[in-house]
Order: structure tokens, then sequence, then C-alpha cells
């Protein structure tokens, strides 16, 4: 019975009780609350993620602006290949591969 006593006056204790409502108010209630958190904290590693993809893009787009500035022949082969460019008197054939996209 003395156990039971023991518990009962810690649990009617108003600082236990205080803690106990403070720490259900930060949980729960509050605008900062964990759920908030949570959710911020998944948009902010999925920007994260974001942003590397971004960067490592950035890299890749600074190397062939590099080349594609220090050597005219490659910059000749890009125009030709990414925008279909052509010289004068000459014609441009397209071929299309069709057989990647059909299905066995």
């Amino acid at each position: 019975m003395s156990v039971l006593r023991f518990i009962f006056h810690i649990l009617i204790n108003k600082y236990f009780l205080t803690t106990v409502a403070f720490v259900i108010w930060m949980v729960f209630f509050d605008s900062n609350n964990l759920l908030t958190r949570n959710r911020l904290q998944e948009k902010l590693d999925a920007l994260n993620v974001e942003k590397q993809f971004y960067l490592q893009e950035i890299r890749k787009d600074s190397t062939l602006t590099q080349q594609l500035i220090s050597d005219s022949a490659e910059l000749i082969k890009f125009a030709r290949e990414r925008y279909l460019m052509k010289k004068d008197h000459e014609d441009l054939f397209l071929v299309i591969d069709t057989t990647a996209d059909q299905h066995p």
C-alpha cells in the first residue's frame, strides 16, 4: 500500500503535473510541434536532394560550355546533333530507330 501511496503523491505533485502539461503542449499544441517539425525536416531533405541534383547539372553544363567555347569542332558537332543545323547546300536526313519502341 505504501508504494501506491508514493506513486499517487508523485502523480499529484504540482511540478510533475506542470512538466507533463508542458510536454503535452510542446508535442501537440505548440506552433512548432513535433508533427510540424517532422514535416518541415522531410521537406528540407527533399530540397537538399534537389539542390544536389541541380548543382551536378550546373557542373555538367559548365564543362560542356567550356568545351564548346574552346573547341570549334565540338561546337559544330553539338549544333548539328542537338539542333539539326546544316551547312549551305547540304541535305539533312533524320533517321529514327523505331525498333527500340516495339515490344516483342
